[in-house]
């Protein structure tokens, strides 16, 4: 895995108490300046917790450096002007607006012009539906709005929590495509059950468990051991075509 010297996101030792119950023990993880690198783990490992911790969404401790500068103590506003993109679990998306006032709430004029002849290149039914309701949408169209609103800016990191979670095959195949371009511009700390989708993307992993990092490395390394898949991630079936997925966990 990369050096945390080399890499866009280091996270060291941290730690999240909520309510007083202790969700993340000290979680150790990179994501290099380039590509994706995924967050696995079995339901209730700590994954949507970590990310919620790196964007700044529940108290946290310990160290989350982005670009080599510690931003630990930064409110998410101030992480999103730094370039960190979030698309969360829930997609996070206003039902009442339109798809074009969502995307419109997610600019950010300090990285220039919005990148929105990108965004209508990757999803064109966004364009076509810019005044429905956001609310109306199904949940792949949503997810589109999610992951449309990440691109807009000239980000430094994208972090996508579940972006497959519950949609239709062919959506899932829509979706990893577009994370594949996107890659190619920006580095994505990716949470993904589908390990199909993870295969495809991912160079590099973290796994969790019990809210503490018990594996990085490379994924095809992790894939391709039966014995390391079913004993971190829970799952048999490591085929490289086949329809394996990691169980997910709910949001803290």
């Amino acid at each position: 895995m990369t050096s945390s010297g080399t890499a866009r996101l280091s996270v060291r030792g941290l730690r999240v108490i909520v309510g007083g119950r202790h969700i993340l023990h000290g979680v150790d993880l990179d994501v290099a300046a380039s590509g994706v690198t995924a967050l696995l783990g079995r339901n209730g490992a700590g994954k949507t917790t970590t990310v919620r911790a790196v964007v700044g969404l529940v108290p946290r401790r310990g160290s989350v450096l982005l670009d080599g500068r510690e931003t630990v103590r930064l409110a998410t506003h101030a992480l999103v002007r730094r370039g960190v993109g979030y698309a969360p679990e829930d997609r996070g998306v206003f039902a009442a607006l339109t798809v074009a006032e969502n995307l419109r709430l997610a600019e950010r004029r300090d990285t220039g012009e919005p990148a929105y002849a990108l965004v209508y290149e990757l999803f064109p039914e966004l364009r076509q539906r810019a005044r429905q309701a956001a609310g109306t949408l199904s949940g792949g169209q949503q997810q589109m709005v999610a992951i449309a609103r990440t691109l807009l800016n000239a980000n430094r990191l994208i972090i996508a929590d579940e972006p497959t979670k519950g949609l239709a095959p062919k959506v899932v195949t829509e979706v990893a495509q577009v994370l594949e371009r996107a890659a190619e511009a920006v580095p994505i700390l990716l949470v993904e059950q589908n390990l199909a989708v993870v295969r495809r993307l991912a160079t590099h992993c973290a796994v969790l468990a019990d809210g503490r990092t018990a594996h990085r490395g490379p994924v095809a390394a992790l894939l391709s051991d039966a014995g390391a898949t079913r004993r971190l991630l829970g799952v048999g079936d490591n085929s490289a075509h086949g329809p394996a997925t990691a169980t997910t966990e709910a949001s803290p």
